[in-house]
């Protein structure tokens, strides 16, 4: 993937959001793909086309930024997205990467430091502030009755999907959505279920 590397500011604090973004802009190895207030807003924006990077706030009004997680990545969205929020909570930071988050920041990082974090999110790593590392340690994963409750409606449809021996395909088809977004939420779904494979995942599902 090329330089610069996109970036979404999603944060409903405007002065946070406007210096965050001008941070962004300060470094030739990003562009501003654009800001939003809050998780419709961000949905809205992405309409069309995506950015590499979203930068998503936690404890915003409305939409939580885990129910904004959740919702891009029902809508098929593979940007890398990272939270940054004041919250150092084990709760939190356990919730945001179980549901998928590729990083998790708090917003007391220094600057230059919160840039090359960003540039290891786009290498494929996990960025995590070294304050809460050791949280990714725990358990992430829910117990056997608790992961399937867990799933989003579009997750659980494909679930049931799968659960009948549907291909990729198949399910595009059936539920008018594009292969690729079916990809994408398989993926969440094995890592979700801590299932190596498709068939294992099917298999607890039909056993729970």
């Amino acid at each position: 993937m090329s330089k610069p590397y996109s970036v979404l500011v999603v944060d409903d604090h405007p002065l946070l959001r406007r210096g965050i973004c001008q941070l962004i802009a300060s470094d030739d190895d990003f562009t501003l793909f654009g800001e939003a207030s809050g998780g419709l807003e961000a949905l809205n924006l992405l309409q069309t086309q995506e950015p590499e990077i979203i930068l998503l706030d936690l404890n915003m009004k409305g939409m939580t930024g885990l129910d904004t997680l959740n919702a891009l990545r029902q809508e098929g969205i593979t940007a890398r997205i990272v939270i940054l929020t004041v919250s150092d909570a084990k709760s939190d930071v356990l919730k945001l990467l179980r549901a998928g988050a590729d990083g998790y920041l708090l917003k007391d990082t220094e600057s230059d430091l919160l840039l090359e974090q960003l540039k290891q999110a786009m290498q494929g790593h996990r960025v995590i502030s070294e304050a809460i590392r050791d949280y990714q340690y725990e358990p992430l994963l829910p117990s056997e009755e608790d992961w399937i409750a867990q799933l989003t409606p579009r997750e659980l449809q494909i679930l049931q999907e799968l659960a009948e021996g549907q291909s990729n395909r198949d399910i595009s088809e059936r539920l008018h959505i594009s292969e690729g977004t079916v990809k994408v939420h398989v993926k969440n779904l094995l890592r979700k279920a801590n299932a190596k494979s498709r068939t294992e995942m099917a298999v607890r599902y039909l056993n729970n």
